[in-house]
């Protein structure tokens, strides 16, 4: 099966780092888009999202916002 997760986070974000670790943890590749460096990416989430905050993961173009680890295997799961 072909995931594709990219992780939106922040430089200064705890739970970015959180869920960074817990996928790296469970050997699950993903991609990694600082919004601080990339505003585009920021906007294209809050048109998606409608959310502000971080991280928020896309998976196979499902949608987890925050630290959520059961979600994100749910999603990885379906």
């Amino acid at each position: 099966m072909n995931t594709n997760i990219t992780v939106y986070t922040t430089s200064q974000c705890p739970y970015c780092v959180m869920l960074k670790n817990f996928l790296s943890e469970k050997n699950i590749p993903f991609n990694e888009v600082n919004v601080e460096t990339k505003p585009e990416a920021m906007r294209k989430l809050v048109e998606t999202t409608g959310q502000m905050g971080v991280p928020q993961t896309e998976v196979n173009g499902k949608w987890v916002v925050g630290f959520d680890p059961n979600r994100i295997l749910m999603a990885l799961n379906n």
